[in-house]
């Protein structure tokens, strides 16, 4: 028998202000029609001043329980992935345990940026499959309208704020590609890559700092890694495209996902799609799309779904797995 990290319960939590982008007309230099032509982005949501990065993983973390039919005393790790995190220390992932009122287990935080959930995922599969955990919240959550830079029309416009999560659980399997649960990962990163996408702030220069992006450069890297971490996931699992129900991407910016879902050969009806809604919430846009996706009917129990996330470092990485 094959341990396996499967996926009992999913949730989300999005902030009540919704921003669309004419909003953005009256003080940049832009247009709705130049955003969605760009990112393919509508609306976005933006987090009021209670609504921390702990507290909408908190009500994530919720949801994804209350679907599993779980308390938080059943759960042994919370694995919480994010680049804006309430204070530098102590974790996010910690909050979210005193939150919950779990007083058990263990709570830690994972920073590769947009990557960050799928980076999280394969932690959390690691410990399960270990046998250090038997139930695991992994969670995405973040603010990043809290390190914009509001002058800069190039990346201001296309980032938003929210937090999903999925409650996994350990499932013996019979170690072939029909178990449930996550069936392989992959993971790289390429750290000479730094300055295509960061924020000029931290401990170096006692300031918090803006998010800083050379958009083309991003995009020239971003359909070639994913496609080819989606392939080597996906070899690993002993699948193919023709097996795969549903891609749940990053969700950065439409063009990328569609070049992606292209080069995996793979059409976009098979591609859980919500940018539109959300804007890039970074470590936050897988889980939330994969909440979306099974709120919407899209994602079923037996669905192979390959889920896929480039960020700063550069970071990337995929995690094929059978809801």
């Amino acid at each position: 028998m094959t341990i396996r990290a499967v996926v009992k319960g999913v949730g989300h939590y999005l902030p009540q202000r919704i921003v669309p982008n004419a909003e953005f007309e009256a003080t940049l230099d832009t247009t709705d029609e130049w955003i969605v032509s760009r990112s393919g982005i509508q609306n976005r949501h933006f987090a009021n001043e209670t609504e921390t990065t702990s507290v909408m993983a908190t009500e994530a973390a919720k949801a994804a329980l209350t679907m599993a039919g779980l308390q938080a005393s059943d759960v042994d790790a919370i694995v919480l992935a994010t680049s804006t995190a309430d204070l530098t220390f102590p974790s996010a992932a910690t909050m979210v345990q005193a939150n919950l009122g779990m007083k058990n287990g263990f709570a830690f935080d994972v920073q590769a940026v947009c990557a960050g959930f799928v980076f999280a995922l394969t932690n959390a599969n690691a410990l399960i499959v270990s046998g250090q955990a038997k139930r695991v919240l992994v969670i995405g959550a973040e603010t990043f309208s809290r390190i914009m830079d509001w002058t800069d029309r190039g990346t201001c416009v296309l980032f938003g704020d929210g937090a999903g999560a999925v409650l996994l659980a350990a499932e013996d399997g019979a170690g072939t590609a029909a178990d449930r649960g996550i069936l392989a990962t992959d993971l790289n990163s390429d750290g000479t890559h730094r300055d295509l996408l960061y924020v000029d702030g931290g401990t170096s220069t006692g300031t918090t700092g803006y998010l800083r992006m050379q958009g083309n450069q991003v995009f020239r890297h971003a359909v070639g890694k994913l496609a080819a971490t989606a392939q080597t996931a996906m070899d690993r699992a002993g699948v193919t495209a023709d097996d795969v129900d549903w891609i749940v991407p990053h969700q950065a910016n439409i063009r990328i996902i569609q070049g992606t879902a292209k080069k995996m050969d793979i059409p976009m009806d098979r591609v859980v799609v919500t940018v539109q809604d959300h804007g890039n919430t970074s470590a936050a846009s897988i889980p939330l799309a994969m909440s979306v996706g099974v709120e919407r009917g899209q994602i079923k129990q037996g669905d192979l779904v390959v889920t896929e996330a480039i960020g700063g470092g550069l970071a990337w990485g995929a995690v094929v797995l059978r809801w």
